[in-house]
């Protein structure tokens, strides 16, 4: 009866403390001294974790890995300028936050140009969310040649890993279809909630770019 007691204990203390989200490397002891194996007691995931464990004759721990999600979205619209129009409006990368609701500031390094710094800060899922990152504009760089109003693709340097393009298509003299491609690592704060990540953004990424139709004609 108490080899079953310390086990429970064991898993109600584990699971009150990881389902945490933005507990980063939680921790788990089993002070109570134990010579037998913990491992077929405990499932290889928990919320959104997966578990190495070890015993010894003194303590138990279980040290959890974070998984990693990426996801991957593509939203297209069509944008009432000519192609020329909207290739160049989305080259400003400066103006990002005025048209992208989640994009609270980007900064063009002076010496570097190709580089930018990039801020995010949205409230959402009860979290105020905030993350940064450089990114280098592939457009430029020697690998990848330049495609003037046909396609802009990134990638982040440090920070909150993602890359993407966007691409354009011409319609007509005065019209285009803009494709957005954008890829991630959900961070492990987000993890909780990665399933209902896609969608969310989706609608984010959508509204942002009904703005910028709606500024790039006033360019």
């Amino acid at each position: 009866m108490s080899v079953v007691t310390i086990n429970m204990n064991t898993i109600n203390h584990l699971s009150s403390t990881c389902k945490i989200p933005n507990l980063q490397s939680p921790i788990c002891f089993d002070r109570k001294p134990s010579s037998y194996s913990l491992i077929p007691l405990f499932p290889k995931t928990l919320n959104g974790f997966s578990y190495s464990s070890s015993v010894s004759r003194r303590s138990s721990f279980i040290i959890p890995k974070r998984r990693r999600f990426s996801v991957s979205m593509e939203v297209k619209m069509e944008v009432d300028v000519p192609v020329s129009v909207a290739y160049n409006f989305y080259l400003d990368r400066e103006s990002f936050p005025k048209w992208m609701p989640f994009i609270s500031s980007v900064e063009v390094l002076k010496d570097k140009p190709d580089l930018s710094r990039w801020s995010l800060k949205y409230n959402a899922f009860g979290q105020d969310i905030k993350y940064s990152w450089l990114a280098r504009n592939l457009q430029a760089r020697i690998h990848h040649s330049p495609t003037p109003n046909q396609k802009i693709h990134w990638r982040s340097l440090e920070g909150l890993p993602n890359k993407g393009s966007v691409r354009f298509f011409p319609k007509g003299p005065s019209s285009c279809i803009v494709e957005l491609t954008v890829s991630y690592e959900v961070p492990a704060l987000l993890t909780p909630v990665a399933s209902v990540l896609r969608p969310f953004l989706e609608s984010l990424l959508r509204g942002g770019l009904e703005r910028f139709a709606a500024l790039a004609k006033t360019t």
